[in-house]
């Protein structure tokens, strides 16, 4: 309820004009005129987010899956500290990692000297990886960024999902000359598939809705709609419009979980 409350009152927000030269003042209009402009306006932005969010789910999980696999049947008694190597990151601050990120992918930095010297600029740039030679300010960096924040949030669910393979049906595989391919995809893969749902629902939603990494990663050009309603309440002081704009991606992230949860529901075995 304490949570509940507080959105609530958005709705009628939402609905309100501003009355006063700074905005600070509303009038209740029950109107939909804030919705149209914030959708016309914010649009592609939203779209955007979305996008981000979505690469960096499927690099997280490109990442996630061998980290989980390792933890799980090649961690052995040193699985207790695996597991807090991966949590470690995300007891720092956002914003500390951020800053982190400015460093390894400035333009002098370790990480674009490595590319420079494997000769890999070029070949980067026409993928649209890079631009113009750089890393900051480009949605790779946003992306980087993200992936390295919801990592711990797709790799545990993993693990515990994997936790539940029983190790006699990989030898089984391997006995039946099952390559590793043939193994994870027809062993393991099924099997974890719902830590991986789960995974994906805990990192999908934040990084939708991340202010952080889009800020001091990636420049005026690959701002995402967190920024946007910052940027309505905080500099335009359009209150009523920012309210309106949240709405409208909490109802998208709505959605998104209700399909995710409802795909979760038809692949439970039935009793």
């Amino acid at each position: 309820m304490l949570y509940l409350l507080p959105l609530l009152s958005l709705v009628p927000l939402s609905l309100s004009e501003p009355v006063s030269r700074f905005g600070l003042e509303t009038v209740f209009r029950g109107r939909l005129a804030n919705y149209q402009e914030v959708l016309q306006a914010y649009g592609p932005i939203l779209l955007r987010s979305f996008a981000y969010a979505a690469l960096a789910t499927g690099l997280g999980v490109v990442l996630a899956y061998p980290l989980a696999w390792t933890i799980r049947f090649r961690g052995g008694r040193w699985q207790p500290l695996l597991m807090g190597l991966v949590v470690l990151p995300s007891l720092t601050s956002f914003l500390v990692r951020a800053i982190a990120w400015t460093s390894l992918l400035a333009d002098q930095g370790p990480l674009l000297q490595l590319l420079r010297s494997l000769g890999l600029i070029a070949p980067l740039e026409a993928l649209g990886v890079l631009h113009d030679g750089r890393l900051l300010n480009t949605a790779t960096a946003v992306i980087l960024g993200l992936t390295t924040n919801l990592l711990p949030f797709l790799v545990l669910p993993l693990v515990v999902a994997m936790q539940r393979i029983d190790p006699v049906l990989l030898e089984a595989a391997d006995d039946l000359h099952a390559g590793a391919l043939r193994r994870f995809t027809q062993v393991v893969w099924p099997l974890s598939r719902p830590g991986l749902a789960a995974g994906i629902l805990l990192s999908l939603i934040p990084a939708a809705g991340d202010v952080v990494n889009p800020r001091f990663l990636g420049g005026p050009n690959n701002q995402m709609i967190a920024n946007s309603i910052d940027n309505l309440l905080l500099v335009q002081l359009q209150a009523p419009r920012a309210a309106a704009l949240t709405l409208v991606l909490m109802a998208l992230i709505s959605v998104a979980v209700l399909l995710q949860l409802r795909r979760g529901l038809e692949e439970l075995p039935l009793p």
